[in-house]
């Protein structure tokens, strides 16, 4: 069958998750579950955590955490990044969300359409993204902290560089912008457990880590992706393989064609640089990738695969990123809705 198949496994989640919980020391960690808890299911990743004793998750925006809400039940807090958005009321009151609030816009439209309704704040302690400045937040802090939010976070901008200025000089403003707030706090995401306890305050917030990447090193693997050979063929010193002649054979060669290509999320910008693996054998990705197929130079295998990993534990998503000239974030997130995907372990 010229299908692919996408391995989740469920097991190598929680052990991520519990090892994060355990270096986030005192603080609860709570689970990042946005894009489609990164790609790989809300449903089945969210059940997962919440077995695991996850109560706190969070997402990118509203219409998404109704999508979640569905995974993990009524009896958590499912925190929107996004706050409360022109036309989100609807959808943050009936599935219960907690909208984190960034900016004295949002302040008003919360409590003037849905009062008394939980909500967060979110704070820009220097990343210019999201989350109230200094002078904002000291103009309305008062008469919101009044109002008891169930939590007060900000993001790290560069947390997976450990020695960066930024990490200490964002410690700094964010606890000069919450001391004596007396509200639970959030600073870590993956990278900002890994920074120390310093950063972990009352909840942290595991997000790629879970999944298995960086800057999570010691992650466990969570995914494997196996590519169907559709046909093989021998080619002839001289002959090119694909659109554009791009690859042309340097000697004769036997060609695997793969079916994927980047409409599963498998970017063109791995022409040329990536592998896949029979085993532990490295093979070359020949010619470019193509909507559905790409090819792969098989000659020094034994045998025609049937299949080849370009995601398994010779491969994770960083490593293949790295070849693409990307991130293990947009391999993760991008992987396509043709996959068979065969969830193992835990609650599968």
């Amino acid at each position: 069958m010229a299908q692919a198949t996408l391995t989740i496994d469920l097991d190598a989640i929680r052990a991520n998750w519990r090892a994060l919980a355990h270096a986030s020391g005192v603080a609860e960690a709570g689970a990042v579950i946005k894009a489609n808890a990164y790609g790989l299911g809300f449903l089945p990743v969210g059940r997962q955590l919440l077995a695991e004793g996850v109560r706190k998750f969070f997402v990118a925006e509203a219409f998404e955490g109704a999508h979640a809400r569905l995974a993990v039940g009524s009896r958590v807090d499912v925190f929107v990044f996004a706050g409360h958005m022109a036309g989100d009321t609807d959808v943050i009151r009936q599935h219960g969300l907690i909208p984190l609030l960034n900016s004295p816009e949002q302040v008003a439209r919360h409590r003037s359409t849905l009062p008394g309704h939980p909500f967060g704040i979110q704070l820009d302690t220097g990343m210019n993204r999201l989350g109230m400045e200094e002078v904002e937040w000291c103009a309305v802090s008062a008469e919101v902290l009044a109002e008891k939010p169930r939590l007060i976070m900000s993001h790290l901008a560069c947390a997976d560089e450990p020695d960066h200025p930024m990490n200490a000089a964002q410690l700094a403003t964010f606890r000069r912008m919450t001391d004596g707030t007396d509200v639970p706090r959030s600073l870590a995401a993956t990278g900002g457990i890994l920074l120390g306890p310093d950063y972990h305050f009352d909840v942290t917030r595991p997000g790629i880590g879970l999944y298995g990447g960086l800057p999570f090193a010691d992650a466990a693997p969570v995914v494997r992706l196996s590519l169907p050979v559709i046909q093989t063929r021998d080619v002839a010193l001289g002959e090119s393989v694909g659109y554009g002649n791009t690859w042309t054979a340097p000697a004769p060669a036997r060609i695997a064609t793969l079916a994927a290509g980047y409409a599963d999320g498998l970017i063109r910008a791995m022409t040329g640089s990536a592998r896949v693996f029979a085993g532990n054998t490295p093979c070359p990705l020949v010619g470019r990738v193509s909507m559905d197929m790409m090819g792969v130079d098989v000659t020094h295998l034994p045998e025609p695969p049937e299949a080849l990993d370009i995601l398994c534990p010779a491969q994770g998503i960083d490593a293949l990123a790295e070849a693409a000239g990307t991130i293990g974030y947009e391999i993760l997130t991008s992987l396509g809705a043709r996959y068979a995907r065969d969830y193992i372990g835990g609650a599968a």
